[in-house]
């Protein structure tokens, strides 16, 4: 290969891997896991907050609730990353992260952790803008779509092992990636489009959902689904 090209990519390389700590330098994350454990919320959390420190943020990491008992504590974080697959969270605990992220806090997380959280607490789904309410097969292979934004540029379609979510979701939401389910399961289902990835304002907040990730490892063994999450991170925290 020509020298002048070797270069140039080592040098994309490089600026790309720049680019991406600017995206999080600085930035006050926190981590909050728990929940059930078949989810495998301490893993979720461990490989994000490995990433994290490796660009340059600032990450502080919670598997107790009681994170969210105080609002002027949430407020000194640009993101919040949530892996809690269902639980209870009290009406103050709720209060109190609904308006950190109406002030401007990010919101993000994957899969159960944050779509299927909090099963009683509709103001909660009303600000993450989905719900999980079945996964067709269990853990099957699928194909997920990427839909043409500026957040989904230079990834491509590809094909995961998950849980491919249907989840009932707010008509408002920005949808990055969908998967269309096929008639094994359910053959009412056949042809239907759902939401993999999406994104949304909450007040002044912005919430970044992906529905991947029943397994942590999926971020590790698919370079697809990693890029997405992390584009999501990315944006849930900027300014």
């Amino acid at each position: 290969m020509n020298k002048f090209f070797i270069y140039l990519i080592i040098g994309l390389f490089f600026s790309q891997q720049l680019a991406q700590s600017q995206d999080f330098k600085d930035k006050n994350v926190l981590i909050v896991w728990g929940g059930w454990e078949g989810h495998n919320p301490k893993l979720f959390s461990e490989i994000f907050e490995n990433f994290l420190n490796k660009n340059l943020a600032n990450v502080t990491v919670s598997n107790n609730l009681e994170v969210y008992s105080n609002l002027n504590y949430l407020l000194n974080f640009d993101l919040i990353i949530q892996s809690v697959t269902q639980s209870e969270i009290s009406n103050e605990q709720e209060k109190n992260l609904l308006n950190a992220i109406k002030s401007g806090v990010g919101f993000a997380g994957a899969h159960g952790g944050i779509l299927d959280s909090f099963r009683k607490n509709t103001n909660y789904h009303f600000m993450t803008g989905g719900q999980w309410v079945e996964h067709p097969g269990g853990m099957i292979k699928f194909m997920v779509n990427i839909v043409d934004n500026e957040l989904t540029i230079g990834i491509d379609d590809f094909e995961i092992y998950s849980e491919q979510y249907y989840i009932h979701y707010d008509p408002e939401i920005d949808i990055l990636a969908t998967t269309t389910f096929n008639d094994k399961y359910y053959p009412w289902i056949k042809d239907v489009k759902m939401p993999v990835a999406y994104r949304k304002k909450f007040g002044k907040g912005k919430v970044f959902v992906i529905s991947i990730g029943h397994n942590p490892n999926e971020f590790i063994k698919s370079e697809g689904a990693l890029k997405l999450f992390k584009r999501g991170l990315a944006w849930a925290c900027s300014n």
